[in-house]
């Protein structure tokens, strides 16, 4: 039998859910408008006034907001609250130095934390499981939504945190964790560590887990399900629109269904902008229609995917997203943190090595792997190997204080990394996420 958190909302015929939505967009243009300039001069730009917005038909019209949009409005300028009526911010790695900081009222973390909880619902979570949260807590959106989730379905909910996997497999076992939530690499870390010390998959308690934050295959699914003797959900969710929560998936799994009632969907494409009709594979954009504190219009996510109103199984109505497919940006997903290609290359500058760089990246039982291979300037080319060595520690040591993870830095002769004619191959990603 299907769990529904809120079944009024998540089998609502598409005729309600469009009138919803057309009310819902119809008052957030009007308080971005008269709430945030910043957006408000984008639509002049474009000669539009919330008058022109009557539905959810004259979406098109509106102007979109990207990262850069994000980068340049940094920290307040995309704020629609007064700051007294805020009560929390969220972060992620910005393509610079600057981080996106998103803000939330509470009722924006109510009804993300809602999301949440249909997430948890819809992979057979109740009241009476206990809910392991392994996403990083903090600044990051992924503990901090999975966790306010799992209260609100009543889970005994053990806020865990990332790492330390001996006390995460201590506690499994001892409090009988049936729910997982975490990145999918470290689900399948766990499922090793567990085989290490001598577990089956049967002598845990699990019966499924809510993995997301970064891509991962349905072969990965399969080898997570039978080394943890669970059920694989995937979840999705941008800390710009709120967090984990903004699409999850069912007992079918065909998709992730994406919570309608506050978020609009579209697929674009992602170099024309024009908008393609359902089934197409583009760009995803989201509109929020319920945030208060930073409510985003036709966001540009640079996920590439396809939405699909096929009907599902499970009886929800929600539109579905599948996977991403990839991104129409340069930005990399590792270890479940963004990383682009030009934060290495500043640093690099920064510390005086030539822009001649590779990122290779693979996966390696199911945990990413992340080498960057720097050419030396003819100068270094007389160090010793003790120097060379020190030279790539004080890298890895830079490169981890702007993104947050640990590279191997390889430093290796002028002139031997492949020049290309045309745009530089800066990235190998040997992972076969699709």
């Amino acid at each position: 039998m299907e769990n529904y958190w809120n079944k009024e909302i998540e089998c609502m015929s598409r005729e309600d859910m469009k009138k919803l939505q057309d009310e819902r967009l119809v008052a957030q243009v009007k308080h971005v408008w008269d709430n945030v300039p910043y957006y408000r001069k984008k639509m002049e730009e474009k000669g539009v006034t919330p008058d022109d917005i009557k539905s959810t038909d004259d979406l098109y019209k509106l102007p979109f907001l990207s990262k850069a949009d994000l980068r340049d409005a940094y920290p307040y300028g995309l704020l629609a609250k007064p700051l007294s009526e805020c009560v929390r911010i969220q972060s992620t790695s910005g393509t610079t130095g600057r981080r996106v900081v998103a803000f939330y009222t509470q009722h924006d973390i109510d009804l993300w934390e809602d999301c949440c909880a249909r997430a948890i619902t819809a992979a057979g979570g109740t009241k009476d499981d206990v809910c392991q949260v392994c996403y990083g807590y903090g600044l990051f959106t992924g503990g901090p939504g999975l966790n306010g989730g799992s209260h609100k379905v009543g889970c005994l909910t053990l806020p865990m945190s990332s790492g330390n996997t001996e006390r995460q497999i201590q506690f499994m076992m001892d409090l009988k964790s049936t729910i997982l939530c975490c990145t999918p690499s470290y689900a399948a870390y766990i499922g090793e560590a567990l085989k290490e010390m001598g577990y089956k998959p049967e002598d845990n308690c699990l019966k499924a887990g809510i993995f997301g934050a970064e891509p991962w295959t349905e072969e990965m699914r399969r080898e997570i399900e039978k080394s943890l003797g669970i059920k694989a959900y995937d979840i999705y969710g941008l800390t710009e629109t709120s967090g984990p929560g903004v699409a999850f998936e069912c007992s079918e799994q065909t998709g992730m269904h994406i919570n309608e009632d506050n978020f609009i969907a579209e697929i674009i494409d992602p170099d024309t902008g024009e908008v393609l009709p359902e089934g197409s594979k583009g760009e995803l954009v989201f509109t929020s229609i319920t945030k208060e504190a930073f409510p985003l219009l036709r966001y540009r996510t640079r996920d590439i995917c396809v939405l699909s109103r096929k009907k599902c199984s499970c009886g929800r109505t929600l539109i579905k997203m599948a996977k991403p497919m990839g991104r129409s940006d340069d930005m990399l997903i590792i270890r479940g943190v963004n990383v682009f290609p030009s934060q290495i290359e500043t640093v690099l500058i920064a510390q005086g090595y030539p822009p001649n760089y590779q990122i290779e990246i693979d996966r390696v039982k199911n945990t990413d792997t992340f080498d960057i291979y720097v050419e030396m300037t003819d100068e270094m080319l007389s160090d010793t190997v003790k120097d060379i060595q020190t030279k790539e520690a004080e890298l890895v040591g830079a490169i981890k204080t702007i993104l947050g993870i640990n590279p191997k830095v390889h430093l290796v002769s002028p002139k031997t990394i492949a020049r290309s004619e045309g745009k530089a191959v800066r990235v190998i990603d040997k992972r076969k996420l699709v």
